[in-house]
């Protein structure tokens, strides 16, 4: 019960971070193009590499996993889950299933996508 605890708190922090980057890019960049999402994303990702790489290599036993969990799955979750995303590619084309990478890539892009558009029919033709 206490890591979904911690989960929870460290999403809350990562949501408020998103929001005051798409804020400020909105504002600085403008709204045409998405790069509040784009930023969110790569610097997420970014993050999520620098992270992963630091608790693998360099950490050791002194991160408890509550915390790994309060950073990773909490506060980049909450910031942006294609960290994650990133992350599960990279670990799948590192363990040299290069096909299995680019299958897990583009069928989590082309469903995502999918299933967006299917949910967005779904309520139009409820509403009209």
């Amino acid at each position: 019960m206490t890591s979904y605890l911690i989960v929870f708190l460290g999403a809350g922090i990562g949501g408020a971070l998103r929001h005051g980057v798409n804020v400020g890019c909105a504002r600085y960049c403008g709204t045409a193009f998405p790069w509040g999402t784009l930023t969110v994303n790569v610097v997420g990702s970014f993050i999520m590499g620098t992270l992963a790489g630091w608790l693998a290599f360099k950490a050791g036993e002194g991160w408890s996993q509550p915390l790994r969990l309060f950073l990773t799955t909490g506060i980049l979750g909450g910031f942006t889950t294609f960290s994650a995303f990133s992350l599960d590619a990279m670990l799948i084309w590192e363990r040299g299933q290069g096909g299995l990478a680019v299958v897990y890539v583009g069928a989590s892009v082309l469903l995502s996508i999918a299933g967006l558009a299917i949910g967005l029919g779904a309520v139009r033709a409820i509403a009209s």
